[in-house]
Parts: C-alpha cells; structure tokens; sequence
C-alpha cells in the first residue's frame, strides 16, 4: 500500500485492465504483456495482479496459441469490492489498537474486556461500512457503460487498434 492511500495503485491497475477484458478487439483474449506494455508497467508486476484475481475467480486464462485473460463472470457481476479484496486482501480502513485500554486510569489494572466503549471505533467501523457498500455497489459493466459517453469515441478507437496491432505482433 502506498503512503496516504488506502489502495495501493495494483487495485487500480487492476481495474484498468478487466475494463480492457470486457470487450477485446475481435473476440480474442489479451495477455498480460499487452495490458502491461499499454499501460506502461512490468509484465512480471502485471502478472503477480493476474494470478490475484484468477485466484479471486474474476478472470480465467485462455490456453493456446491466442490464449490470454478473459472475464470470468459478466462485467457486471463483477464488484469493485471483489477487484479490491482480489488485490489487496480484505478490506480494514482502520486498525483499531484499544488504545483507550492504555489510558493513565487503567495503569496497573488486570487486562480484561474494555470497560468503555470507543466511539472513535464506532465511527471508523461506519465508515469503512460505508465504503464497501459502496464499492460493492459500483460493477465494472456500470463504468464499461459510462466510459461509452464519458471517453471520446477517437480515443476508444485508438485504444482498440493498438491492441489489435499488439495481438498481431505477439501471438501472431
């Protein structure tokens, strides 16, 4: 994880390539050596991230000469949740230490069971709540679909016909 980001840039590359997964030029599967090269990354990095979400179920390779990654459930079954806690693990926003349990009035007691409810936990636990709620609510179909008005059809075209270069070039 990145210093003063709560996911590390993997979620994002992440993202970025199972976007590229939905609709791939001419029904074939891209490799991890064309989602890297596009976005500029090592192939070994982007490869640690692919066994992650193969693990996590939201991808499965393709064998073969014209093999690759393809989506393994439709794009919008697919959460960003999953995406998250594929590449990073379970998602803890705040890591609680009971620290109230070391205030100067407990100083010498047995440890036992808080005998004060933390309300800055309650309010950290909320908003971590919050936020997979959200992240469960948000599918790679509902960006796929919004990226269709939001990114200008020059660019996604372009996008498309280096990726089919890229296939040419690398499987032939």
């Amino acid at each position: 994880m990145e210093k003063g980001s709560a996911f590390g840039v993997g979620v994002e590359y992440a993202l970025h390539c199972l976007l590229y997964l939905i609709d791939p030029p001419a029904g074939r599967h891209l490799g991890v050596a064309e989602l890297a090269e596009y976005q500029g990354i090592s192939p070994s990095y982007l490869a640690k991230i692919f066994v992650r979400l193969k693990k996590a179920d939201l991808v499965r390779s393709a064998p073969g000469v014209k093999g690759g990654y393809e989506l393994a459930k439709p794009a919008g079954q697919i959460t960003f949740l999953e995406v998250v806690e594929a590449v990073e693990g379970p998602v803890q926003l705040f890591q609680c230490r009971n620290i109230i349990g070391n205030c100067i009035l407990d100083a010498g007691k047995p440890k036992g069971p808080p005998t004060t409810v933390c309300a800055i936990h309650a309010v950290m636990m909320e908003a971590e709540e919050q936020v997979r709620r959200h992240l469960r609510a948000q599918t790679l179909g509902d960006i796929h679909e919004g990226l269709q008005t939001l990114l200008p059809a020059t660019r996604r075209a372009a996008t498309r016909r280096w990726f089919e270069q890229a296939l040419k070039l690398n499987q032939g």
